[in-house]
Parts: structure tokens; sequence; C-alpha cells
């Protein structure tokens, strides 16, 4: 119960930082932290259905965030794909996983504009923008999963499975 609202406070933290800070400074090219924060805690959580839980929920905030260019949805289906991924490969390397998929994110987001028929989405604007993000993204990937780990509560050992002492004949 913990963990999930640990990990509301953090996409909507990221939401509020990407809105307020990030996008105000470099309004096309820039670091998407919601990815980078969605990305990590569905790593760390080492699970699939959670990450693809986590990517939805965050992809869906991040679409109906005003301003919001693109079609609903688009977003949510991006995260949720790459929460399922992150969650599905993450549990031993998880800067890898979150690099792998903050440089593949882009390219998807707009394969996905494409698709839906987002007029902004043409050859050229993908070949100069993908690397652009791409590079900003790998640059604070380990800045992003290094804060989510600090405030993210750790999970409590459960206690062994196993019998302390077991003696013959008796059960």
């Amino acid at each position: 119960m913990v963990r999930n609202l640990v990990a509301a406070a953090l996409i909507f933290a990221a939401l509020v930082l990407q809105v307020g800070l990030v996008n105000r400074v470099s309004p096309r090219i820039g670091p998407d932290l919601v990815l980078l924060v969605v990305l990590t805690l569905a790593a760390l959580r080492g699970s699939a259905v959670p990450g693809a839980v986590i990517g939805f929920c965050g992809g869906l905030a991040y679409d109906l965030l005003p301003p919001a260019d693109h079609a609903l949805g688009q977003w949510a289906l991006v995260m949720c794909v790459l929460g399922f991924l992150a969650g599905r490969a993450g549990g031993q390397l998880p800067l890898l996983v979150v690099a792998l998929c903050a440089v593949i994110a882009p390219g998807l987001a707009a394969g996905i504009g494409a698709l839906l028929g987002d007029p902004g989405v043409t050859w050229s604007v993908v070949r100069s923008a993908w690397p652009k993000v791409a590079v900003c993204n790998l640059v604070l990937a380990p800045v992003v999963l290094w804060a989510v780990r600090a405030v993210q509560p750790r999970r409590r050992a459960r206690g062994s499975e196993f019998v302390s002492s077991y003696r013959r004949g008796t059960a």
C-alpha cells in the first residue's frame, strides 16, 4: 500500500516538474521525466503486470495534462508497453533496462502518433528529434534511478519458509 502511494506521489512530482520546469526550459527537446520515473518504478518492481499498470496510469496522467497536442491515450499505450517490458526485464539490471527503454520510447511514441494520424509526425522530425531526446533521457536515467531508489520504501524480508528444526516422526 505504501509503495503504491509513493509511486503515485513520484509520478505526480514528475508530472509537475515536467510541465513546470523541463517544458519551459526546453519546449521541444528535453528529457522526459515522467517516462523515466515510470520506467524506473516498473524496473524496480521486477514484475510485468505491475509495470504495465504503473505505465498505463502514468501515461494516462501524462495524456490528460495540458498542453496535450496528441491523441488521448497515445502516451498511455507507449508507457504501458514500455512499463511491461521494463518490469519483465528489469529485475537484475534496472539501469540497463531503463536506459534501453528510454532510447526506444521517442521512436515508439512517434510511430504510434503516425499510426493515429498526427500531422506533426514526419520522418524529418523523427530523425532530428529522436537522437536528441534519447541522449537527454540517457543522461538523466541514472539520476532518476538513484532518486527513486532513495525514496521508494524497501520491501520487508519475509521469514523463511523452511522449518528451522525438523525432528523425525513429528508433523
